[in-house]
């Protein structure tokens, strides 16, 4: 059995009791965070969720020490935050990068510039700095783009130098704030390929806050769901995505969303006929599992919409159906293939 020491070797956050107040312009108190307990292991791509306003950026601050903590214990790397003077966080601070939504480049330096101005700042010898500033560029891809300036780049582009920049000191951890929020579908993608490529090849642990579900599923391995300052849900991506417990989750999923028919009623009445609901199932990918066993309990129904994902070698689909209201309703099946099957009734028509 692992030891506790060498449990928390393997941690690269650990964070216990966690509150955060920040003080309104009447001095009166705003709880932002509240009793936050998060464990974060090395290596891993881990998400932070939630709506606007939740707590996220609060939160992804304080594991860098730009945000004060009101009570609680926070270790990063191994070091307790709070017991660091302002020089030891300086210090301390090289081994985390971070990038942002809108970039934060200068227009007047070159891409080779921006890069290296981190490594100017702390005195790096001029061949270490063209050498290590080669490396990343090379990296994230943008070896030919040395000697651009900003203005010549395109938005991907420009997130791709500041990666580059987040990464010159060679840290252990990179946070990333609503990295591709101002980025189209296409330069999102990228990013995201470019952040599991960096993932997988340094062994550098991804810690990520956005309000999009997309790119919690399309690269993340854990997720947490924040909501009010409070963390809600936790989970593996493929689970919380498949069983959400929390109203906020389901919301974030858009689970809310499908193309119910029209004059579809909530109550029965005796001029409905038929009943609409939703079947959600689960089931890893290397385990085969014949569809038919799910709706072989309805002797008569149409199906109106289905939507299948590959999420974490996990199949996650959902089935809209319009089955007879006669119908005694469906049971799960017994098949050992199915992880999980949820059913939803929407209503009557």
């Amino acid at each position: 059995m692992m030891s506790q020491t060498q449990s928390n070797l393997n941690l690269h956050v650990d964070i216990q009791d966690l509150n955060k107040y920040y003080h309104r312009q009447d001095d009166t108190p705003m709880h932002a965070l509240k009793d936050i307990q998060l464990k974060i292991a090395a290596g891993q791509i881990f998400g932070i969720i939630g709506r606007s306003g939740a707590g996220k950026s609060s939160l992804l601050r304080t594991l860098n020490g730009l945000e004060s903590i009101s009570s609680g214990q926070i270790h990063v790397l191994g070091q307790d935050l709070a017991q660091l003077n302002h020089d030891q966080l300086t210090e301390f601070r090289k081994r985390i990068g971070m990038i942002f939504q809108h970039f934060n480049l200068m227009s007047a330096k070159t891409v080779r510039e921006n890069v290296a101005l981190p490594l100017k700042i702390s005195g790096v010898a001029a061949s270490d700095i063209a050498r290590r500033v080669d490396e990343t560029l090379a990296l994230v891809g943008l070896a030919n783009k040395a000697d651009h300036y900003p203005s010549q780049l395109s938005g991907g582009q420009k997130q791709r130098v500041g990666i580059a920049r987040a990464l010159i000191n060679q840290p252990e951890i990179l946070l990333c704030d609503e990295a591709t929020s101002a980025l189209d579908p296409e330069s999102t993608q990228s990013i995201l390929t470019l952040l599991k490529e960096i993932n997988q090849k340094l062994g550098l642990t991804i810690i990520l806050i956005t309000h999009e579900m997309q790119v919690i599923r399309d690269i993340c391995d854990e997720v947490v769901v924040i909501d009010h300052g409070e963390i809600v849900e936790r989970g593996t991506v493929w689970h919380v995505f498949s069983q959400p417990s929390q109203e906020i989750t389901k919301e974030l999923l858009d689970l809310g969303h499908h193309n119910l028919p029209a004059g579809i009623h909530a109550q029965r009445n005796d001029q409905h006929q038929h009943q609409v609901i939703s079947i959600y199932y689960v089931h890893a990918l290397q385990d085969a599992f014949n569809l038919q066993q799910l709706l072989k309990p309805l002797r008569a129904y149409t199906l109106l919409q289905s939507r299948v994902d590959e999420i974490q070698n996990h199949c996650i689909g959902e089935l809209l159906i319009l089955s007879s209201i006669e119908e005694s309703g469906i049971t799960a099946p017994t098949d050992p293939a199915l992880l999980s099957v949820r059913i939803k009734e929407h209503g009557y028509v």
